[in-house]
């Protein structure tokens, strides 16, 4: 059996033994095959059982429950969608408006959910702040940011502009120039919530079945090494694994994002950065990060990963000194009293990214295929509104959830956007990174002339915009 528990310190922490449920060893006839017991594939099976209980429903998960970015990410539960503003921006202002609600509705959503079936898993909502903390540029950025937003039709409700004293009375950074507080963001231990759907589903009547890779798959039918299974309908929720099920690995490629956790820090240390209230944070720049404190009084904080070449999947998440000491050299740079603080877990996860950012949600009832990605990072809500669409999808029904612009529904995977043949992702990648990094590193510096800064930002932003 693999060592699940040195996933993440979020497998670490569980207080369960980590034993596999029973391998698939029989032929099954289904009306719901789901491969992937993550939380795409488990929140579809919740709300189908919820809404048809006499659905015949069973799960097939190549490890265990939460083995892959469900119980390796950083804990932000969303009520957002990657791209949502360009997914949004041809409705009419009020349609705007109700999808936003709707999106923003997502932890509330888990957490009537979390209530309803006694899943504890730390959920805490106290937003989020997005952080002017390293250079004056991203005060800029994040004005300008936040302007956009208003003319979508947000208001401060949703996004509110918060000046460095107000910034400090929620955390208290090292060279604070302000920041957006949202409170449209939760925070919980993703392994806990994992774990507590696997175990909801199967009192409702799922049944999973772990440690049974699926080696094919088609509309109607799937098969593992040992058995064989029959299904009205089949939905691939494997995100970041999609290479392992071809063809969705044209449509969505893992990259990678990686995370350190650091001791549990005192009272004392805490009183000093703040973040009482269980707020996610980001300093915003193109390196991506986020944070949290842990309900048990930890640091996590992650950026940007990788991309391998031919989108392979990374296997080896020991990460590398210098993986680790990125992120130490980040968080150090926003509380400079943890520069020399113990790091106790370094891991990472693969995640599912889509050509040109955009989630997708899709019902073809033809050939009975249904499958929620995409989500680019932003997975913990996103894959809760996913699973609610799905359900009702499959279901046909009529609902507020089935008519967004991120729903593709009565065609199958042609109508998903491919991305390009490698060596252009390779290359273009690598280019796009080292944009992104020259531009930090030459920002960071204080005594970088103005017209560095500016090309360096140009160049970052003009490569930005290329990825989409």
């Amino acid at each position: 059996m693999p060592a699940w528990r040195t996933i993440s310190l979020w497998m670490d922490q569980l207080d369960e033994p980590l034993l596999a449920r029973p391998a698939l060893d029989q032929d099954l006839d289904l009306d719901v095959a789901i491969i992937g017991a993550g939380y795409t594939g488990l929140w579809t099976a919740y709300y189908l059982k919820r809404q048809a209980p006499e659905l015949n429903i069973a799960i097939i998960e190549a490890q265990t429950a939460g083995f892959g970015a469900s119980g390796r990410n950083g804990g932000w539960l969303m009520g957002n969608l990657l791209g949502e503003d360009r997914l949004l921006a041809p409705l009419s202002p009020q349609q705007r408006r109700a999808s936003y609600d709707l999106l923003h509705r997502i932890p509330d959503e888990v957490q009537i959910v979390l209530e309803r079936e006694g899943i504890e898993c730390d959920y805490r909502k106290g937003g989020v702040l997005y952080c002017a903390a390293r250079y004056p540029e991203q005060e800029s950025s994040l004005r300008q940011y936040l302007d956009s937003l208003h003319r979508q039709g947000l208001n401060e409700n949703d996004y509110r502009w918060l000046s460095a004293q107000q910034l400090a009375q929620q955390i208290r950074i090292a060279k604070p120039y302000g920041g957006i507080y949202a409170p449209h963001v939760a925070t919980l231990h993703p392994a806990k919530l994992v774990r507590g759907l696997a175990r909801t589903v199967e009192r409702m009547g799922v049944r999973i079945y772990e440690n049974s890779p699926v080696t094919h798959w088609q509309a109607g039918s799937l098969r593992t090494v040992q058995a064989s299974v029959r299904s009205r309908w089949v939905v691939p929720a494997v995100e970041g694994y999609s290479v392992t099920l071809p063809p969705l690995g044209r449509y969505q490629l893992p990259v990678q994002s990686l995370i350190v956790a650091t001791e549990p820090l005192s009272a004392a240390t805490w009183d000093e950065i703040g973040l009482s209230n269980g707020q996610a944070f980001s300093e915003s720049s193109r390196q991506v990060t986020y944070g949290q404190r842990t309900a048990d009084n930890r640091l996590i904080f992650g950026a940007r990963g990788g991309y391998q070449f031919a989108g392979k999947l990374r296997h080896d998440f020991n990460l590398t000194s210098s993986e680790i000491e990125l992120r130490r050299y980040l968080f150090s740079e926003l509380f400079p009293q943890l520069k020399n603080v113990q790091i106790t877990h370094g891991w990472g996860g693969n995640l599912g990214m889509s050509r040109r950012f955009k989630p997708h949600m899709l019902c073809d009832q033809a050939s009975g295929i249904a499958l929620s990605g995409g989500y680019g990072g932003e997975g913990v809500g996103a894959s809760n509104l996913g699973g609610r669409t799905l359900a009702d999808l499959i279901l046909q029904r009529d609902t507020e959830l089935v008519h967004q612009p991120w729903v593709i529904p009565r065609r199958g995977l042609d109508a998903l956007r491919a991305w390009e043949p490698e060596p252009c992702r390779w290359l273009g990648y690598n280019a796009i990174i080292r944009s992104f990094v020259h531009e930090d590193q030459t920002l960071a510096n204080p005594a970088t002339a103005p017209w560095r800064r500016k090309l360096a930002s140009g160049v970052a932003g003009f490569m930005e915009g290329f990825m989409h």
